[in-house]
C-alpha cells in the first residue's frame, strides 16, 4: 500500500487512527513544556472512542468536540500551504491528492464542530510570509531535506499553538514569537544551535517528535509508504539537533 490509499477515508470511524497521533502529540509536546493540559489525556481517550463508534455532534461531550475538530481543522490547514515550501516537482506530484485529503478531513471536522459555540479555522504561514533580511527566508535555505524541516519547524509551531488554543492550554505568546523568530535565525544561518534560547530548543525538540506521528500514521494504517518513511527520517535528524536540552 501506499500514502494514497489514505484517501479511501471518509467516515470519522475511518480517521479515529489519524486523530489519535495527533492528540498524542499535542499532549507531548504540552507536557514536555510544562503547560498545564487539565484533563486533556482523558478527552483524547474519549474522542478516539467516540470516532471508532462512528458519534459525532450533540452525542458528544463539547470539549471532546472542540479536540477533534481542532486537530482535523489543523491537520486539513496543514498541507497545501507546506507543500508551497518544497521544489515544484513534489508540490505538484502531491497537490491534488493532498487538496483532496484536506477536504476530507474538514468534512469529519465539521461534524464535530457543529455543536460548537465559536472554533476558528486555522492559517499556516506560506514562503512568501517568512521574511530574513527582507526577502523570503526560504532562499537561504538550500536542499530538500533542509527546506523540508524548515517549513516542519514553521508549520508545526503554528499547528501546535492553534490547536493548544482551541483546547484551552494556555501557551505563553511571547515563546511561540520567540520560537519563530529564532527558528528563522536558525535556518538562515544568522544563528547556530547553541545560539538558540534553550526554551525554544526545548520546544522544537519537542514539535519534531513529529516524527512519531509519521510512524504511527504509517503503522496505524499500514501503509508502508516510503514517502512517509522520508518525512520521519527528516524529523527524527533535526529533533536529534535540537536535543540535549
Amino acid at each position: 500500500m501506499s500514502v494514497f490509499s489514505l484517501l479511501r477515508a471518509r467516515t470519522a470511524s475511518d480517521f479515529a487512527d489519524w486523530f489519535r497521533p495527533g492528540g498524542e502529540y499535542l499532549l507531548r509536546v504540552a507536557d514536555g513544556m510544562g503547560f498545564h493540559t487539565g484533563d486533556l489525556p482523558g478527552f483524547i481517550d474519549e474522542a478516539e472512542t467516540a470516532m471508532r463508534a462512528g458519534r459525532t455532534g450533540a452525542d458528544v461531550a463539547p470539549a471532546v468536540n472542540r479536540l477533534i475538530a481542532a486537530d482535523l481543522y489543523a491537520d486539513a490547514a496543514f498541507g497545501l500551504p507546506f507543500l508551497e515550501w518544497t521544489p515544484v516537482w513534489y508540490e505538484l506530484a502531491l497537490m491534488g491528492p493532498t487538496a483532496y485529503a484536506g477536504w476530507r478531513l474538514r468534512r469529519v471536522a465539521d461534524q464535530y464542530a457543529a455543536t460548537i459555540d465559536h472554533v476558528s479555522l486555522p492559517r499556516f504561514s506560506r514562503p512568501g510570509d517568512v521574511v530574513s533580511r527582507g526577502a523570503p527566508a526560504l532562499d537561504s535555505v538550500s536542499g530538500f531535506a533542509d527546506r523540508f524541516a524548515f517549513a516542519d519547524a514553521i508549520l508545526h509551531l503554528e499547528w501546535f499553538d492553534y490547536v493548544a488554543a482551541e483546547c484551552g492550554i494556555g501557551v505563553p505568546p511571547e515563546l511561540i514569537a520567540e520560537t519563530r523568530s529564532q527558528t528563522v535565525g536558525y535556518y538562515t544561518g544568522d544563528l547556530t544551535i547553541e545560539d538558540l534560547d534553550p526554551t525554544v530548543r526545548r520546544l522544537q525538540y519537542l514539535l519534531f517528535t513529529d516524527d512519531e506521528w509519521v510512524r504511527a500514521v504509517d503503522e496505524r494504517y499500514g501503509l508502508g509508504s516510503s514517502l512517509l518513511s522520508v518525512w520521519e527520517q527528516v524529523c527524527r535528524r533535526e529533533r536529534e539537533r535540537f536535543g540535549g536540552v
